[in-house]
């Protein structure tokens, strides 16, 4: 019998034959190593992104939680005699910090502390929500009979329509002869785009429940029913804000016909009116009318926390909704 290994090594044809598959299992040995170490490393990286992305969280919670611990006002109530000052600044609006919700925690801040003589409105605003307006004054009215501190509105560069609405609860309004005061007015505005519509060739299809229930939609033609109904609601709330306007200032109004026509005055001019009563700064009440020159803010401000925050959770087509969102009244 022929010896095996002289055999194989007799037989050329044999060799040849074992090298290529020999050769075809190293590759396929190597090409499995590379996608077993390639998935390897995708993993890990997929662990180190997620580690990171974690730790970005937690470093932007912490700087959260820093920015409003820095700010956190001081509950501690100032004892020694000073004025209370809050202010009321841009427009006045459920989402802006001259809202309902700021303010009236202020207020009520400001004449539960004992040592303030007296709380003073700093107002610069244009105007804004009628129902902020009117939650604020009558907070103040509550306030007032309450605590039986006086109230003082001192106005910088504008107090109009909704702002005078809240500065009519004041027992005293001072001015500058510059200032802008007034507009006692109601108004609601919008956009029609049905003529654009018409050129562009667009068609509205709008179904609704109810026979009035697309009162003032914008893509649709201008109902002449609807706008009756709109301007009685604006008579309404405008009869509204003169009541308040006549209740705040009682006897000192020069009535005249242009007074309520949403007209806005001078400081000078509105002093003349019966709107205020006289010139006067912050520094300047506090130290001859209050006779507290030492002045503590009482504002409420949204922190610095807050505004990250909801910048950061801000959705991309806020703009563009807003610009067709139905219209609301508006004191300005």
């Amino acid at each position: 019998m022929q010896d095996p290994v002289q055999a194989s090594a007799s037989d050329p044809a044999s060799s040849v034959s074992s090298a290529p598959a020999a050769a075809e299992a190293s590759w396929e040995r190597k090409t499995l190593e590379r996608l077993a170490f390639a998935v390897l490393e995708e993993q890990r990286a997929a662990r180190r992104w997620k580690v990171r992305l974690r730790l970005l969280w937690l470093v932007f919670l912490s700087v959260l939680l820093w920015l409003a611990y820095r700010e956190m006002p001081d509950s501690a109530a100032v004892t020694t005699p000073h004025t209370a000052m809050i202010e009321i600044r841009g427009e006045i609006s459920h989402d802006t910090e001259a809202s309902a919700q700021f303010l009236l925690g202020s207020l009520r801040s400001a004449f539960e502390d004992k040592g303030a003589k007296a709380v003073v409105l700093l107002i610069n605003s244009p105007g804004g929500s009628p129902v902020q307006a009117g939650l604020i004054n009558d907070e103040i009215q509550r306030l007032k009979k309450l605590h039986h501190k006086p109230v003082y509105a001192v106005v910088e560069e504008t107090c109009a329509s909704a702002a005078y609405y809240i500065a009519a609860a004041a027992d005293r309004i001072y001015v500058d002869k510059a200032s802008l005061v007034g507009s006692i007015g109601v108004l609601m505005d919008g956009f029609g785009f049905t003529g654009l519509m018409d050129k562009v060739g667009v068609e509205r299809r709008l179904l609704t429940a109810g026979a009035n229930k697309g009162f003032l939609d914008p893509f649709s033609p201008q109902n002449a029913t609807h706008r009756a109904y709109a301007q009685e609601m604006l008579d309404e709330i405008h009869a509204q804000f003169i009541a308040v306007v006549r209740q705040g200032r009682g006897d000192r109004l020069k009535e005249t016909p242009e007074l309520f026509s949403g007209l806005a005055w001078s400081g000078q001019k509105a002093v003349a009116l019966g709107l205020a009563d006289d010139f006067g700064s912050l520094d300047q009440v506090a130290r001859e009318v209050v006779k507290a020159e030492d002045i503590v803010d009482y504002t409420q401000h949204e922190n610095v926390a807050s505004r990250l925050a909801k910048r950061f959770g801000a959705g991309v087509g806020e703009s563009a909704m807003l610009l067709l969102q139905r219209a609301v009244p508006v004191l300005r």
